[in-house]
C-alpha cells in the first residue's frame, strides 16, 4: 500500500460516490474478527458479476493470495467503513475454485493487530519452519508494514490471525519501504523476501530466512522504473524450457532474468509491461500478486482494479489469470490468460464461422444479440482485410450508441491502442466483459489490456463492426457468464453440506452468525441430510419469540422466550415442551441426539436432556435453522464436531460476554471481563482446562464464584506475559512467562481451604502458591478478558 498519490485517488472517488457510515477506525480485540457489511445481493449497477469486489467499503491492493487446505484465499487492502482509503485493514475472501468468492470477516484489524497493516504477501508454512504451528494445520504466515516488516499468522485456516512477538518488526529498514512478498527458494531450502525500498532510489531489496522470522539482507536490485508492490516468481520458458525469473512492480512493468537464491540479474534491464491498461493507482490495473502454494505448479495472478466503484463499494479485482513465458521475435514475454476454472461460469455458447463484416453492418453475426456478463472470443483474417479498423461495439444502448468499442487498427497494428502484430495473418481476441470491468487478451495472452468500464445498466447490446472496408471473421463465440456470487456462507460456521437456502423469512450475515427474521416461521436449510446423529448449535433470540435447530427436514428443537420453554415440534404436533430459563440477548446452546424414533434435546451444555421423546413421523431429512415471529441469530450448526468436552455438568449461563460453542470448545468474547458460569459449585477440588487466547489479553478458569460473578477467584493466562491469580479488588499472585496468542496452555487449579495453587502445562510444581480466604466455595466457570478465547477439556474432580 502506498502513501504517494492516494489523495488524488481519494478525491476522484469522493466526487463519484458518497461514503456510508463513519470513517474507519481501530477496532478492539473483543470485537475481532470484524464483519460489518450490510446485506447485498451483489446486483448493484456496475458491480462485476465474475470479478471479486468487497461486499461494502474500499478495496485496494491484492495481498497474500494463497492456497491452503483446499481453499484459495484472497486478502486485500480494505477500509470496511467507507468508500475512500482510510485506516487500512486486511479484507479476506475465500474460494473453492478461484472464481466463486465468499467474503469472510476481517483478517488483520487495526487496534487488534499492531502496525499500519499496509500491503504484503503470505505463504503456507507446510514444514512448520517457523515453529508457529499449534495444531494440525500448517500455519498461514503473512507479512505487512512499512519501513520494516511485521509478521502475523493463522493456525485456523485464516479465520483469525495473531501478531508475531507483539508486532515487533522482523526487518527494519532505514528509509521508506513497503510491500514485502515472500516465496520459497527450494534449491537453498530458504525463504526469500523481496520488498520495495526507496533508499537511494527505487529498488527491490532481497532478504533470506530459514524460518520466516529471522531475516538476513542478501542483495539489492535498483531500477528507476521499479516502484512499490514487487512480485517475483519463476516461469519455464515456452512451458518446457529453462526456468527464468520474473521481477515486476505495481504497474506491471517487469524484467526477466536469473536468480541464485540471493541475487537477481536481469537479462535486459529495460522493462516490458505485462498489461497495457491504465496501469496506475487511479487506473484499472495495479498491485498484482501471484498466488503462493498452488497445486500443479501453476502461476496465477490477481490485481487491483482501482476505477471500478458503485453505491456501496470502491475497487475490485481482476479475473484470475495464469501466467506463462513465451518466446517472441522481441524476446521472452509474460503471457496472461484467464484460468480454466472459468468453465464453471459458462452458460450455453453461440458460435459463428466464416462471416464477412462490412461497414453497413450487414454481415454482423451479433446483430440483435445482448448479454450482461459474458466472454467473447474471435479470430480475424487480417491478411485479406480491407477495413482500416474493425472490432466490437460493447454496451450498445437502445439509441444505437455504444458504451465502449474495442478496435483493431491495421495500419497502427494495435488492439485497443496496444501493439499486437498478426500471427500468420490472423488476430485472435478474447474478452471478459462484465458490468464494470473489461479484460482483453490478444493472440492467446501475448497482449493483455485491463480496463474499467461503467456499462450502462440495461445497455446489453453488442456487435461486430468494420470501417473503411471489410474483414473476414474466421470464428466467433459468445458465451454468457453466470454470476459467481452467492455460493458460500460468509459468517455461518457449519459442517453441514451446502448450499444453504432460505425457506421463509429473510436471512442475512452478521458478525455473530446468520440472522433470520420472519413474521411466522422461517427456515434456513442446508443440503446435508441425516438419519441418526448429534446436531448442535448456538441460538440468540433478539426480537424473536423462538428460534432453534431444524433436523430431518421437519423436526425443530427450539427455545421459546414467550413461553419460557424448550420445545420439540413438527408441523401439526408439539412433541414435548419443558420449562427452561430462556433469555433474549444471549446465546443458548442446543443439542439434538436422534436415534431412530428417540429424540433427545439438551440445553446449555447440561449433561442430561431436558427432552427425551419418541416420534417416528420422519426418519431422515435435511439439517437447518428456524426462527419464529421476530429476529434471531444462529451460529455453529454442527453434526460431527468434537464439541465442548467438560465434566462440570449442569447448565451454563453467561454472566458477561458472548459465549458460543464453535465445535472444538467454548468460545468467549468480551471487551472487559466476561464470565461463563456453570450451575455446579465446589469448595475443595482440582479444576483444569486447555486455554487459548485467540486475540487480545487473557483467558482463565473461574472458581468459587458468586452468581453473576461479582465475587470469584480466577486463574488466567495473560498475553502481557504472565499467569495470574486474582479476585475482584486484588491481584493475589502472578508468575511471569511468555503467553503467545493462538497457542494453547493447560492450567490446573488445586483449591484446599485457603490454599490455592496454579499449575501450568503439566509442571510438577505450582507456578503460583498462595493463601486467600475471601471465598470458601462457589460456582465453577471460565473467563475471557479484553479479547476472545477458546477453552476445551474443562474438568473438575
Amino acid at each position: 500500500m502506498r502513501g504517494h498519490g492516494l489523495l488524488a485517488l481519494v478525491l476522484l472517488v469522493t466526487v463519484a460516490v458518497v461514503a456510508p457510515g463513519a470513517p474507519a477506525s481501530a477496532g478492539a480485540a473483543g470485537d475481532y474478527p470484524e464483519f460489518p457489511y450490510a446485506p447485498t445481493a451483489y446486483a448493484e449497477p456496475h458491480r462485476g458479476q465474475v470479478h471479486f469486489s468487497p461486499a461494502g467499503g474500499w478495496m485496494n491492493d491484492v495481498n497474500a493470495p494463497l492456497y491452503a487446505d483446499g481453499v484459495y484465499h484472497l486478502f486485500f487492502q480494505h477500509n470496511p467503513h467507507g468508500l475512500q482509503w482510510d485506516t487500512m485493514h486486511w479484507g479476506h475472501a475465500v474460494s473453492p475454485d478461484l472464481v466463486h468468492w465468499t467474503q469472510r470477516p476481517i483478517a488483520l484489524e487495526p487496534g487488534v493487530h499492531p502496525g499500519n497493516l499496509f500491503s504484503g504477501g503470505g505463504v503456507v508454512d507446510n514444514a512448520n519452519t517457523s515453529g508457529l504451528r499449534t495444531g494440525e494445520r500448517a500455519p498461514i504466515v503473512v507479512f505487512t508494514g512499512t519501513d520494516g516488516v511485521s509478521v502475523a499468522y493463522s493456525n485456523d485456516g485464516g479465520e483469525t490471525f495473531q501478531a508475531y512477538d507483539h508486532g515487533r518488526k522482523v526487518i527494519t529498514m532505514p528509509a521508506e519501504s513497503r510491500d514485502p512478498k515472500v516465496f520459497r527458494y527450494e534449491p537453498a531450502r530458504r525463504w526469500v523476501m523481496v520488498v520495495w525500498s526507496g533508499a537511494g532510489g527505487n529498488a527491490a531489496h532481497f532478504y533470506t530466512s530459514p524460518d520466516l522470522l529471522t531475516w538476513t539482507f542478501a542483495s539489492r536490485y535498483a531500477a528507476d522504473w521499479l516502484f512499490e508492490c514487487p512480485d517475483m516468481f519463476p516461469l519455464r520458458a515456452d512451458g518446457t524450457g529453462a526456468t527464468r525469473w520474473v521481477l515486476n512492480d505495481a504497474s506491471g512493468e517487469y524484467v526477466v532474468g536469473s536468480f541464485d537464491g540471493t541475487t537477481f540479474t536481469a537479462d535486459d534491464p529495460r522493462p516490458k509491461r505485462m498489461d497495457e491498461g491504465d496501469n496506475r493507482f487511479d487506473g484499472s490495473f495495479y498491485a498484482g500478486l501471484t498466488f503462493s502454494n498452488l497445486p500443479g505448479g501453476r502461476t496465477v495472478q490477481m490485481a487491483w482494479m482501482p476505477g471500478n466503484h458503485g453505491s456501496v463499494w470502491t475497487g475490485s479485482a481482476t479475473f484470475p489469470v495464469e501466467l506463462g513465458l513465451r518466446t517472441y521475435p522481441d524476446g521472452l514475454r509474460v503471457t496472461r490468460t484467464p484460468v480454466p476454472e472459468i468453465d464453471s461460469l459458462r452458460g450455453a455458447a453461440t458460435s459463428w464461422s466464416d462471416r464477412t463484416v462490412t461497414p453497413d453492418g450487414s454481415g454482423d453475426p451479433l446483430r440483435g444479440a445482448s448479454a450482461d456478463a459474458y466472454e467473447l472470443t474471435a479470430e480475424f483474417d487480417t491478411a485479406a482485410a480491407t477495413a482500416a479498423r474493425f472490432g466490437f461495439r460493447l454496451g450498445i444502448r437502445p439509441d444505437g450508441t455504444s458504451t465502449r468499442d474495442v478496435t483493431y487498427d491495421r495500419a497502427a497494428g494495435t488492439l485497443d491502442g496496444a501493439a499486437l502484430a498478426p500471427i500468420a495473418g490472423r488476430i485472435r481476441v478474447r474478452m471478459i466483459v462484465d458490468r464494470g470491468q473489461l479484460e482483453i487478451f490478444g493472440n492467446d495472452g501475448r497482449l493483455s489490456v485491463t480496463r474499467t468500464v461503467a456499462f450502462d445498466p440495461g445497455a446489453y447490446g453488442l456487435g461486430a463492426y468494420a470501417e473503411g472496408g471489410s474483414v473476414r471473421l474466421v470464428s466467433l463465440r459468445l458465451t454468457p457468464l453466470r454470476p459467481a456470487w452467492g455460493s458460500g456462507e460468509p459468517t455461518l460456521h457449519s459442517d453441514v453440506a451446502g448450499p444453504w437456502h432460505g425457506a421463509g423469512g429473510t436471512w442475512s450475515d452478521t458478525a455473530d452468525g446468520k440472522r433470520g427474521e420472519a413474521p411466522g416461521d422461517g427456515f434456513y436449510l442446508g443440503a446435508g441430510t441425516g438419519t441418526d446423529f448429534t446436531y448442535e448449535g448456538d441460538v440468540r433470540l433478539d426480537t424473536a419469540v423462538a428460534a432453534g435447530l431444524t433436523f430431518r427436514g421437519h423436526y425443530t428443537l427450539n427455545v421459546d422466550a414467550g413461553a419460557g420453554v424448550m420445545k420439540l415440534w413438527r408441523p401439526g404436533r408439539d412433541i414435548a415442551s419443558v420449562p427452561a430459563p430462556v433469555s433474549r440477548g444471549r446465546f443458548h446452546h442446543l443439542r439434538v441426539v436422534a436415534e431412530g424414533s428417540r429424540l433427545r434435546g439438551y440445553l446449555d451444555h447440561a449433561a442430561t436432556p431436558l427432552i427425551d421423546a419418541v416420534d417416528d413421523a420422519y426418519a431422515a431429512g435435511p439439517f437447518g435453522l428456524n426462527v419464529f415471529q421476530g429476529g434471531a441469530v444462529l451460529q455453529n450448526p454442527e453434526t460431527g464436531a468434537a464439541g465442548w468436552q467438560q465434566n462440570v455438568g449442569g447448565a451454563w449461563a453467561p454472566a458477561a460476554g458472548a459465549w458460543t460453542a464453535p465445535g472444538a470448545g467454548v468460545a468467549g468474547r468480551r471487551t472487559g471481563d466476561g464470565f461463563y458460569l456453570s450451575a455446579r459449585s465446589g469448595a475443595d477440588f482440582t479444576y483444569e482446562a486447555d486455554l487459548r487466547v485467540v486475540s487480545g489479553r487473557a483467558a482463565g478458569l473461574t472458581f468459587r464464584a458468586t452468581p453473576g460473578a461479582t465475587g470469584h477467584y480466577t486463574a488466567n493466562i495473560d498475553t502481557d506475559g504472565y499467569v495470574k491469580l486474582w479476585r475482584p479488588g486484588r491481584d493475589i499472585a502472578t508468575f511471569e512467562t511468555a503467553i503467545v496468542p493462538g497457542r494453547t496452555y493447560h492450567l490446573r487449579v488445586v483449591a484446599s481451604g485457603d490454599r490455592l495453587e496454579v499449575f501450568l502445562d503439566g509442571r510438577a510444581a505450582p507456578v503460583i502458591s498462595a493463601t486467600d480466604g475471601a471465598y470458601a466455595a462457589g460456582l465453577f466457570g471460565v473467563n475471557v478478558f479484553d479479547g476472545s478465547c477458546l477453552i476445551q477439556g474443562v474438568s473438575v474432580r
